[in-house]
């Protein structure tokens, strides 16, 4: 049975990658212009034409216990549990229990944005029917123009910003939105990607002269590693596109660690390039 949290010592850090389950996506609207004869090699598609994906939050320890996204939670109704093919007898709780944690633990959640598979764990309907935050004790950390944009969605994202997963945030008053790129512990910074949505971002985790990168939606496979394999659902592909021509043959060079948000199999490794092909080497 796979692991639902897999360590690793970074530096003075420590990553702990979870998994919420998974869910499935359509293979066209992942993959964008890219033909399914060549996306297929690699996301096999059932008869939905979906693909199987991990929702995979990020914990780091240090001198708080932060976690990145949160997966897409227990809030979603039968009929878009059955859409989105989710899978969540083993999910986030199981996976913290694991890692020797629980939501007490847990001292900030930082967002790398607020769709429903990263920011739906972000809050629980308790059993009064009364949504609240998950985490208790967590300062939750938000891109002031991503809070903004899922504030007041378009008919173009509408669906994936959904407020029970986040307004309860700033009733409770654990929000905190910041502008622009931040450090937001030792060894955690955000940088803004932008492509998946407006604001979106990637965290950047440094210690020991060494880096790590959880990309989110702006590479959410391994699968997605060549510069034209763009998401559909990206709402601003070129900026995806023109990022990756810049990230990936920097994580190369310096061997950023890169941890993934959605590959099924893949929780983190190094980017090489083999005979002009990008290829991952699995570490988690």
């Amino acid at each position: 049975m796979e692991p639902l949290a897999r360590r690793l010592a970074f530096g003075d850090l420590d990553l702990v990658s979870l998994s919420d389950g998974f869910f499935s996506l359509d293979g066209g609207a992942m993959f964008g212009v890219v033909p399914k004869a060549l996306w297929e090699r690699r996301a096999p598609a059932d008869a939905r034409n979906r693909i199987r994906l991990g929702l995979r939050p990020l914990v780091v320890r240090g001198a708080r216990t932060l976690i990145v996204d949160a997966g897409i939670g227990d809030k979603m109704p039968a009929k878009l549990v059955d859409i989105y093919g989710i899978e969540r007898q083993r999910h986030l709780d199981h996976a913290l229990a694991e890692a020797g944690l629980s939501v007490e633990d847990i001292d900030i959640v930082l967002a790398s944005h607020l769709h429903f598979d990263h920011a739906g764990g972000f809050t629980v309907r308790d059993e009064r029917g009364v949504i609240r935050p998950r985490f208790p004790r967590a300062q939750y950390v938000v891109r002031r123009g991503e809070w903004e944009d899922a504030c007041a969605p378009t008919d173009r994202n509408r669906a994936s910003y959904l407020a029970e997963n986040f307004q309860a945030l700033a009733d409770a008053g654990v929000l905190r939105l910041v502008d622009g790129d931040a450090t937001i512990m030792p060894g955690v910074r955000i940088e803004r990607t932008g492509g998946h949505t407006a604001h979106h971002q990637m965290i950047v985790i440094e210690s020991g002269g060494r880096t790590a990168v959880y990309p989110s939606d702006f590479i959410p496979t391994a699968a997605h590693l060549p510069d034209a394999w763009v998401m559909a659902y990206d709402l601003y592909p070129m900026d995806t596109f023109g990022g990756k021509r810049a990230f990936v043959p920097e994580a190369i060079a310096r061997e950023f660690l890169v941890l993934f948000a959605h590959d099924p199999e893949i929780a983190a490794g190094y980017v090489r390039e083999r005979d002009g092909k990008r290829v991952v080497e699995a570490v988690l």
